[in-house]
């Protein structure tokens, strides 16, 4: 690296730590910072502060809140027989953007990854079961988690945990993107696409 002031190339190091900022954005972001006013820069500090002390996780979902019970668990008006399983509290916001699904969320801050040694006590699924175990009104678990190994593995996996007690569990169907071209998917895409068509 170029041979910056320290608290530059500090600065520069600590941004080049945030996901999907690499070196050079990371010395964009640097410059920038520093050509915004003092209190602009105070005003920046004072928002990341803030959020870390003032955010946690809900002690019923476990989606980030700054009260201890999110907004989304405390709407009265959400259906409570359904409940989707999420990997991240962005995922929530992801379904959140369809404004089509009325039900509560779960989200396990994680997937299970033997590989990353990553097991279903590593996320935030026991919660999930004392849930289901405390209330008779959920009739449905949606698994929402990624399309890939892990969010597989880990909707097996909680599919296997909760199918006995009588609930129903399932998946959101995965495939072809809207738009997308058949020639350019690969087999495992295609393949989910096929076994989640449905009759038109």
């Amino acid at each position: 690296m170029r041979q910056y002031p320290r608290s530059l190339n500090k600065l520069i190091n600590e941004l080049g730590k945030l996901p999907g900022i690499g070196g050079k954005t990371a010395q964009r972001l640097a410059f920038h910072i520093l050509s915004l006013t003092d209190r602009e820069a105070e005003s920046l500090a004072e928002a990341i502060v803030e959020a870390k002390n003032s955010l946690h996780y809900c002690s019923v979902c476990g989606n980030l809140t700054d009260k201890e019970v999110c907004s989304i668990c405390a709407d009265e008006a959400r259906d409570r027989s359904t409940i989707c399983v999420v990997e991240t509290p962005q995922d929530v916001l992801a379904m959140e953007r369809i404004r089509e699904y009325h039900g509560t969320y779960h989200v396990l801050h994680g997937a299970i990854s033997p590989a990353e040694g990553i097991g279903p006590a590593d996320i935030n699924l026991k919660s999930l079961i004392e849930r289901l175990q405390s209330s008779d009104e959920v009739k449905e678990v949606i698994i929402a988690t990624n399309p890939n190994i892990e969010g597989e593995a880990t909707a097996m996996y909680i599919s296997r945990l909760i199918k006995p007690a009588g609930i129903k569990v399932t998946r959101i169907a995965h495939g072809i993107p809207v738009g997308g071209d058949l020639e350019y998917a690969d087999e495992v895409t295609l393949l989910k696409a096929i076994e989640g068509r449905r009759e038109l």
